[in-house]
């Protein structure tokens, strides 16, 4: 092949199209727990969190709720991947090699906020969110139905491997994903670029400035304790009881559990099968599940 402006731009379209066509076929599950949040500078402070709107009947004037001022930072970073492409490869028409990394690229970027959502969510047992206190805690602020202050759980203690129930129906989510510049993918082929001319080789590469963080920890129960009935239905009644500083229930109900691959078989015996092996009675015997159905399963390989 001739290298020249007109081929590597034909190059170039080429490697795209193979990053697209990657891009758009890997499939991930971020936005079913994390809220889409654009961002328009350097980070972004969420000092609304913490707030759940709510009807009243109106009598006289109208009731204006000042908002509590938290300060929540989620600052914008910087993510690549690239690779270098050598002139003489393009110039023996071994263009194909290349490619398969190209697609790979692309496959790895859809599936980069999949990576951040869901490590993050590992690491809330041990990390602040907008309250101060951890992600998953014992002592987070709540009501009584009554609307005076209490500690209140969204998390079960224990050394196993971690799962999670997510509130994903409303328009907020447990988490926060931050967009300042979406994955793009892009060239250096300028002879004039001094790695060009030193090297002799060019660059491909995706760049996106994004972060995940925090977001509502009402909406999410995070436990290392065992995953089977009991603690399962332990962990919705707690997710339910939760009221608001009015003290009516703020109606959070459970749609997701999510598990890493180590729970997979346990997860969908728990939520996807009609049927469980009982032994109350001192022998095992097979009986309707009641928690069949009661959550879509998300299995991540992140956790």
């Amino acid at each position: 092949m001739i290298v020249n402006e007109s081929s590597l731009r034909s190059l170039f379209t080429g490697f795209k199209t193979a990053f697209s066509q990657a891009f758009d076929g890997t499939p991930n599950t971020y936005q079913t727990i994390a809220m889409e949040a654009p961002s328009g500078t350097s980070e972004e402070n969420y000092g609304w969190l913490g707030q759940f709107s709510r009807m009243r009947q109106w009598v006289g004037d109208r009731v204006i709720r000042n908002l509590m001022v938290h300060t929540y930072v989620i600052k914008n970073l910087d993510f690549e991947d690239t690779i270098a492409v050598p002139r003489n490869s393009i110039a023996d028409d071994r263009i194909g090699v290349f490619k398969p990394l190209i697609s790979e690229m692309g496959r790895n970027a859809k599936q980069h906020p999949d990576q951040m959502v869901y490590s993050l969510l590992a690491s809330g047992f041990n990390r602040a969110c907008y309250d101060g206190q951890y992600f998953f805690d014992s002592d987070h602020i709540g009501y009584d139905s009554e609307g005076k202050e209490i500690s209140v759980s969204n998390v079960q203690a224990g050394s196993g491997a971690p799962w999670f129930l997510v509130d994903s129906s409303r328009a907020i989510k447990p988490i926060i994903w931050q967009t300042r510049e979406p994955y793009r993918f892009t060239s250096v082929t300028d002879p004039s670029d001094s790695h060009v001319f030193l090297k002799n080789e060019y660059m491909y590469g995706v760049h996106a400035r994004v972060n995940a963080g925090f977001g509502l920890w009402q909406l999410i129960f995070g436990s290392k304790a065992e995953l089977n009935v009991e603690n399962y239905g332990l962990a919705r009644a707690a997710m339910a009881a939760l009221n608001g500083e009015n003290g009516r229930p703020l109606g959070i109900r459970p749609t997701h559990l999510v598990v890493g691959s180590s729970l997979e078989g346990t997860a969908r015996k728990l939520v996807v099968n009609q049927t469980r092996v009982d032994n109350v009675s001192g022998a095992p015997v097979s009986v309707a599940n009641e928690w069949a159905g009661t959550a879509d399963l998300i299995i991540t390989p992140y956790l």
